[in-house]
Formats: structure tokens, sequence, C-alpha cells
């Protein structure tokens, strides 16, 4: 009997479509998605009920080792979002572990004035 081999990808991708099943951004409260590749880590504040991408932060923006890039770019989501006015948001980890860049992208954002 064989076993079905899946890759990374579709697990996570699978985990992700649980995930956006439950959580949903508003104008008031946008979704904080996260999405990190092997270099880089970005977020993007998302109105889904008007489909538009309300604030963004790659980590080009600031270089450095992966865990710095992760805080600076929570800091500079939180910190652009306040300038809207925007105070709360839902967490999106789009299917990555709640660890390492994840985790510390989302405490400095909290740290820069975003509740969720």
């Amino acid at each position: 009997m064989s076993k079905k081999v899946t890759s990374k990808e579709v697990l996570r991708a699978r985990r992700h479509a649980r995930i956006r099943a439950r959580v949903s951004g508003t104008a008031e409260c946008p979704r904080l998605s996260v999405y990190k590749s092997n270099r880089f880590v970005s977020a993007q504040l998302i109105d889904d009920e008007a489909c538009k991408t309300i604030v963004s932060a790659h980590g080009r923006e600031f270089g450095g080792s992966k865990l710095s890039q992760a805080s600076e770019v929570g800091k500079a989501i939180a910190k652009r979002a306040t300038k809207l006015g925007i105070t709360k948001a839902v967490f999106d980890r789009g299917g990555y572990a709640y660890a390492a860049r994840v985790k510390t992208l989302a405490d400095s954002a909290r740290e820069g004035g975003l509740a969720f």
C-alpha cells in the first residue's frame, strides 16, 4: 500500500485555507496577513470586504537578519496603520507556525500599537 506524498506548500495552503475560512478583515478591523519566503518577510493590512490592501511593509525595506526584518516590518505596519487611524486588526498567520519570524512580527506590531 503506497502512501500519498504531499508537499510542504500544499500542506501550508490547506492550513491557510482553514484559517481564511474563519478570519476576515473589514475597513475598521482589517486582516494582518503575513507572508514569509526564504529571504524576506512581508505583511499587509487587508480590507476583505472591499478587496483592497490598506497598508503593506516588506523586509527588503529594512535588510538585516530575518528576525530583525520581521521586527522592523511589524513596527512599520503598526506605524503606518496608526497614521490612518487603524488600531485593531485580526491576525492571519498564513498557515505558518506561530513561532520565530511570525511571532516576532506579531509582537512588534502589538508594541507599535496594533491590537489583535
